[in-house]
């Protein structure tokens, strides 16, 4: 719809072809949309004017000028952030979602934020523990970003302005690997929400109607973890070799031990290591241990096998789920 210039008035009615035909052209372009359109207290202002011959000569009569306020329009969106579900592990706290907030409406507003974890459709229920306001770096970080307080600082945006939001969570210490859990946030302008089209009477920025848009004022998206666990089980072997060349556990006999360490799941463990005391009635073969095949020393040193007297230890590390450790050593039956 064309609008007259604020302030200004229409000279003619009579528009010359050649303008009908440049109009034409420019609607024909793509035009850029704006989110937030003419800013709330806004006034239009418009006057007709009328020319005409009496027989006199040609005279011109202004009408009254009308003049409009513009309501304010309250509409926000709320997006995730995370480019895909934000790992997790079983029983972790301050598991961080990310989501962004845009004021989609033509005021300033602010708006009340909260959380939803048990909307369903996913395996566990994440158990929201704070909400922080990004400082406009993007990056989360407790000392810097303020921790949000309902009512008493809710986010205030100016039309087509965005903040970030941080939303951490505790996850359950029963789930399994690969569960997954879902945490709405809602974003809902202060003034009012509703039904698109529901009116908040003088409300609105500069003195106007405030009036629910589209989003019903109370925007939402989701953000999802899921549970990357990781399990460690351990299998041990023995082979026995006689001093005749037989099998058979008798004095002067070589024991090998394998111990074949699994970790399964999608996660990974930290810190895992493999120890065995060496059993009564055997004494250790020095230098026999071994990791993947090859060799450890007996001491504390660079590489990750070691021998105290008692039992011997290799260590291990990180270790991916699906991957497997094998650990060798022998003795000797006394």
């Amino acid at each position: 719809m064309m609008k007259a210039p604020v302030g200004g008035a229409m000279h003619q009615y009579r528009i010359p072809a050649i303008s009908i035909l440049a109009l034409a052209f420019a609607l024909a372009l793509p035009m850029q949309a704006q989110a937030a359109g003419t800013r709330a207290g806004s006034t239009i202002s418009n006057t007709a004017s009328a020319s005409y011959d009496s027989g006199g000569g040609t005279q011109t009569v202004d009408s009254n000028q009308v003049d409009l306020r513009v309501d304010e329009l309250l509409d926000v969106t709320v997006d995730s952030s995370d480019p895909a579900d934000v790992p997790t592990t079983p029983g972790a706290t301050a598991q961080l979602l990310t989501f962004s907030i845009t004021n989609n409406g033509n005021g300033e507003e602010s708006f009340a934020l909260s959380t939803v974890a048990n909307g369903g459709g996913d395996d566990y229920d994440p158990a929201v523990t704070q909400i922080y306001i990004d400082n406009g770096d993007g990056v989360f970080d407790a000392n810097t970003d303020t921790l949000y307080t309902p009512g008493a600082n809710d986010p205030v945006l100016d039309p087509d302005e965005s903040v970030t939001i941080f939303v951490l969570s505790t996850t359950p210490a029963g789930v399994a690997d690969g569960d997954r859990g879902t945490v709405n946030l809602v974003a809902a302008a202060r003034t009012g929400t509703g039904a698109p089209g529901t009116s908040f009477a003088g409300q609105g920025e500069g003195g106007g109607d405030a009036v629910v848009g589209s989003t019903g004022a109370d925007g939402q998206d989701q953000g999802a973890y899921v549970v990357s666990a990781a399990t460690v089980s351990l299998v041990k072997s023995a082979v026995v070799v006689d001093p005749f060349g037989g099998s058979e556990p008798v004095p002067g006999a070589t024991i090998t031990y394998t111990i074949v360490a699994t970790v399964a799941g999608s996660g990974s463990v930290n810190g895992l290591a493999v120890t065995d005391n060496i059993p009564s009635d055997t004494s250790y073969v020095a230098g026999s241990i071994t990791l993947g095949g090859t060799t450890q020393t007996d001491a504390a040193d660079t590489d990750a096998g070691d021998f105290n007297g008692t039992r011997i230890n290799v260590a291990l590390g990180t270790v991916a789920g699906g991957q497997t450790r094998t650990v060798t050593f022998r003795t000797t039956i006394d």
